[in-house]
């Protein structure tokens, strides 16, 4: 399948959202130009401030409801590849199929689209999620794009609505691209463009789509703004839980290039790919933000936990790690450090009043 090259024209989804607009930015600097969907017009107005110096490279239009059938027929024609990040990432949802329904039907959508109306179409990057990869477990496990969370998927199936938040969520990025996978596979002799899934962790790092305050932080930005920037939170959580607690995470401007790359590789094409920069504890983020010179000015206390006691420490354990060779051999990302990340992050926070 041809790569993309700049200045094809890329549909991005959900592109007001917090991975999608560094997406959209990573694309329009390089040259590109974008069409991006959003639900409401109201949504439509701090990407066109955001992005105006792009000028007529940035088109922006409502899809109200990415479940409809349909919903994305029109806004495929004309595109040379499409961006799928438009899913629900929240620990809200009452019913599993909260969260389900609107993943999967979004992601079959976007295909049912493509297959049918998208005539120039190359190929579909769809952002799915390690959760769709990884399984609780006792002892540490590296896991590779070879593994599927079918715990997840088990759980949901035996409990509900009594399942907890986070299984639900798993469940539902898991059916999201297995559903995708099974499309390609069902119409690969009518299909003339290709899809790449790509997998990243905890997603953290400085935000531009439209916030008001802390509250309004997406999921992952705010449990790190929780346990790293707010003092009281982070007490209540304990420093036994600050050290021991955490995953694998990527810094949100890298996995927008990694949705460059996954365009512009033509090798990426028909692959699942894991983007992840590496394991953290809390503490580690907490032991960067208080090494920072000069320090944050921020609106409260930031934490200080127990200094080290993360994964410098000697007894500390890492149950999950991902398996990046993948990535490395197809993109090469040099992947921005933790005190980087926390650094142009806190730098947001202080510029926002925080």
């Amino acid at each position: 399948m041809p790569a993309i090259r700049s200045p094809s024209k890329i549909l991005v989804t959900g592109a007001n959202g917090y991975i999608a607009m560094w997406v959209v930015h990573e694309f329009l600097i390089r040259g590109y130009t974008i069409r991006g969907t959003v639900r409401s017009a109201k949504k439509a107005e701090h990407i066109q401030k955001q992005f105006a110096e792009f000028g007529d490279k940035l088109e922006v239009v409502v899809v109200e409801d990415i479940t409809k059938e349909g919903a994305f027929d029109e806004v495929v024609k004309g595109v040379d590849a499409v961006a799928h990040t438009a899913s629900p990432f929240h620990f809200n949802a009452h019913h599993p199929e909260e969260l389900i329904e609107p993943a999967v039907k979004g992601t079959v959508g976007v295909l049912q689209s493509v297959l049918k109306h998208g005539t120039s179409v190359k190929r579909v990057v769809i952002t799915s999620s390690v959760a769709a990869i990884l399984r609780d477990e006792l002892t540490p496990v590296t896991f590779t794009e070879n593994d599927w969370n079918q715990q997840s998927l088990d759980l949901v199936n035996e409990l509900g609505e009594k399942a907890p938040n986070m299984v639900k969520y798993r469940a539902s990025k898991t059916l999201a691209e297995k559903a995708a996978w099974k499309f390609v596979e069902d119409h690969k002799r009518e299909i003339n463009w290709d899809v790449t899934t790509l997998n990243p962790p905890f997603v953290f790092g400085p935000a531009i789509h439209e916030l008001t305050d802390p509250a309004s932080l997406n999921t992952s930005a705010k449990v790190f703004y929780d346990y790293v920037a707010d003092a009281s939170k982070a007490e209540a959580a304990g420093n036994d839980f600050l050290a021991t607690s955490g995953g694998c995470w990527v810094d949100v401007r890298d996995l927008a290039e990694a949705h460059r790359l996954a365009l512009e590789k033509q090798e990426a094409g028909g692959e699942r790919i894991i983007i992840c920069s590496g394991p953290f504890k809390w503490q580690d983020f907490i032991d960067a933000a208080n090494a920072l010179d000069p320090p944050p000015k921020l609106s409260r206390p930031i934490p200080k936990g127990r200094p080290g006691s993360g994964s410098g420490h000697p007894n500390t354990v890492h149950l999950t790690i991902y398996d990046t060779s993948k990535s490395d051999r197809l993109f090469g990302l040099r992947y921005r450090t933790m005190a980087t990340t926390t650094k142009d992050t806190f730098a947001d926070y202080q510029a926002r009043g925080w």
